[in-house]
């Protein structure tokens, strides 16, 4: 169903094998709207009108974002060949959260339902042996221990080929102890909800009556009505020398992924609001923490959707899973489309703060790093 346009619209007219390694390793032992325009190089025919839901017109809390066609995807040289090529696409209206699900919001949801999250639950082999190579032995049942992956660093510059020398599976870790058993959420209840599973998305969204919103209604909202822009704010990472994102360059003092100590290690998830929002009123759409999207993930889909040479409508992705990118992982092993980068996005890795960029993600995993926002279309 198509969403029910405000007034103020119509005005505007318009990695789960280095899991199983891990638990072998150790089974047995925002305030008001602010409304932020930067001139971007980039093409925009009419800047949008930021439309508020405040609970009476349009949903509190979410903003509108119109109906439209535009570009998704990136040939910039930046971009990445899961991005390319860039295609038109038309969505139509729907609301969106201005900001990521909060631990407020979350611990909500968690007190009313008494919902356990995947990262709280003892590991489940048969989902996750479908990240696995053929034919992978079944571990003692004492080795699947709930925890989750969390961001370690390392200690001086590594290579950079080798996620695992910086991430870890790490016991007693989830959304309440997104770094493990002696971390904690105080303090942070407007800060995005990490360690959240594609599946724990799923389930917020249905208690409190929204939806995760498709890859092309995200990455219409990301752009915040830039057409093709590099950033969700502009062509300039930094305009001004004014940082725009929660990302690693220009928050750390050290190169990815070295973390010093003495600083506390990586600095994490900034409170949503923190940085401008987009040209929609959106907050934190790149960077700070990735986010869940609907679609299942294939690498080659922009691909197939560029053969069909038409504009397509509110594309909902595709039937199923592909990506040939880790070796030893079955290249149909489910995966869950995530957007948006995080706190660890740098210049060096992997660029994920742009609008176009996007990978898959094992649907029962959860990071320290990932966490979600939803939309709503009637």
């Amino acid at each position: 169903m198509e969403a029910k346009i405000p007034p103020q619209a119509r005005r505007a007219s318009r990695f789960r094998r280095g899991v199983l390694a891990a638990l072998l390793a150790c089974g047995t032992g925002a305030g008001g709207l602010a409304f932020f325009s930067w001139h971007a190089e980039s093409a925009q025919t009419h800047p949008p009108v930021v439309v508020l839901g405040d609970g009476i017109h349009g949903l509190k809390g979410m903003v509108y974002i119109p109906a439209g066609e535009f570009r998704m995807g990136s040939d910039h040289q930046l971009a990445q060949p899961n991005e390319r090529p860039a295609h038109k696409v038309r969505v139509h209206g729907f609301w969106m959260d201005r900001h990521h699900v909060t631990n407020a919001e979350f611990r909500q949801f968690v007190d009313a339902t008494g919902y356990v999250t995947t990262a709280e639950r003892k590991p489940d082999w048969e989902t996750l042996k479908a990240q696995l190579p053929p034919g992978t032995l079944q571990p003692p049942d004492s080795a699947l221990v709930a925890g989750a992956m969390v961001f370690v660093g390392t200690a001086r510059p590594v290579p950079l080929q080798d996620y695992s020398q910086w991430w870890r599976y790490v016991p007693g870790a989830d959304w309440r102890h997104p770094n493990g058993p002696g971390s904690s959420i105080d303090g942070k209840d407007d800060h995005p909800v990490v360690q959240v599973s594609y599946e724990d998305a799923q389930a917020y969204a249905q208690w409190i009556g929204k939806r995760l919103p498709t890859e092309a209604e995200w990455e219409y909202a990301a752009r915040g009505g830039l057409e093709q822009a590099t950033y969700a704010w502009g062509d300039q990472f930094a305009p001004g020398g004014k940082q725009m994102a929660n990302v690693w360059q220009g928050q750390q003092a050290q190169a990815f992924p070295v973390i010093s100590p003495k600083a506390g290690g990586a600095l994490g998830t900034s409170p949503v609001g923190t940085f401008p929002a987009n040209g929609y009123g959106l907050y934190d759409m790149t960077g700070n923490a990735w986010q869940w999207v609907a679609d299942w993930y294939r690498a080659d889909q922009f691909q197939r959707d560029a053969r069909a040479r038409k504009t397509l409508d509110n594309p909902a992705g595709p039937s199923g899973s592909w990506d040939p990118s880790e070796p030893g992982v079955p290249e149909n092993a489910p995966r869950r489309v995530t957007r948006g980068g995080s706190f660890l996005c740098n210049e060096d890795y992997c660029l994920s703060y742009r609008p176009s960029a996007r990978r898959g993600t094992d649907p029962y995993n959860s990071m320290s790093h990932l966490g979600f926002r939803l939309v709503k279309t009637h």
